[in-house]
């Protein structure tokens, strides 16, 4: 009998390979995560104009899962045709999902009409369930919201996942009676310990996702057990200035990142799709 391999398979449910800050870096990091146990990327477009990216990259890559969706946040930039293009691109792309829909009234999604926001999420649940699709969810402050909308548009056959959840536990058992997976990012790091204890407790265990939000959610780990993006422009500086800042031929800096907390990374620092698991990594990989 042929010997199991000891890598762990992962599938990173949501990130965003097609994002402008590594789009151009996309094969590696794929062949990085891939090599380190990723086998599927569930990569999601937010507007019309990354959704042809996000179908380039599925062609050229089969381990991605692509979806197509308007994001909350680029809702105001949509043109007259976005529903039918998007209906295009799932013409194209069968095996596509829905993603990435949701409502925000976060500090950025509250510039943005909320009307305007839950008609185009409406219209694309709608879409999804026309389809017999899963949809990727982001919700920003606005679960009430979102539950009333789910309850009366359900139920759901294919499911939706709640992308980097973040809400109360109490709303858990509601949203899981609608088909809700849960996904969790590094985000989920920055809630409250005795708070996201209490809600994990509610998820149901076949409910649980992972994702990495890439290039965004860093997780909060110590430096030499993360997978971070060659030639990052944050780190790039970063490192610049501890080096300006140490000793004269000392290798402080090379100690300090290697050993600090991501906490102390600058906020802007990319996130590599690799990072959906998280353990030590060898010294002389720790900024790959």
């Amino acid at each position: 009998m042929a010997k199991l391999s000891s890598t762990l398979r992962l599938f990173d449910a949501h990130c965003h390979l097609q994002d402008p800050r590594i789009f151009d870096k996309a094969p590696q990091l794929i062949s990085v995560a891939v090599d380190s146990g990723v086998v599927r990327f569930a990569v999601n477009g937010t507007s019309e104009k990354d959704w042809h990216l996000v179908k380039q990259l599925s062609e050229l890559h089969p381990c991605i899962v692509p979806s197509f969706g308007l994001h909350p946040w680029y809702v105001p930039g949509r043109t007259p045709v976005w529903l039918e293009k998007l209906k295009e691109f799932f013409e194209a792309v069968p095996s596509a999902a829905v993603g990435e829909i949701g409502l925000d009234k976060g500090s950025r999604g509250r510039e943005i009409n909320f009307t305007d926001q839950i008609e185009v999420f409406q219209q694309q649940l709608e879409l999804a369930k026309s389809l017999e699709k899963p949809a990727s969810i982001h919700c920003v402050r606005a679960f009430g919201d979102l539950l009333k909308i789910m309850k009366s548009m359900g139920p759901f056959p294919a499911g939706f996942i709640l992308h980097s959840y973040l809400g109360s536990a109490e709303m858990v058992p509601e949203f899981s009676k609608l088909g809700a997976y849960f996904s969790f990012s590094g985000f989920l790091m920055s809630m409250e310990a005795k708070k996201a204890k209490k809600m994990l407790k509610t998820v149901p265990s076949d409910r649980i996702l992972l994702e990495t939000d890439a290039p965004d959610a860093l997780p909060k780990s110590k430096s030499n057990s993360l997978y971070l993006v060659e030639g990052d422009p944050a780190l790039t500086e970063f490192l610049k200035a501890q080096e300006q800042s140490a000793p004269t031929g000392s290798q402080q800096s090379t100690l300090l990142c290697s050993s600090a907390d991501a906490s102390t990374l600058p906020r802007e620092t990319l996130n590599h799709p690799a990072n959906i698991q998280n353990k030590k990594r060898p010294s002389s990989s720790s900024f790959n």
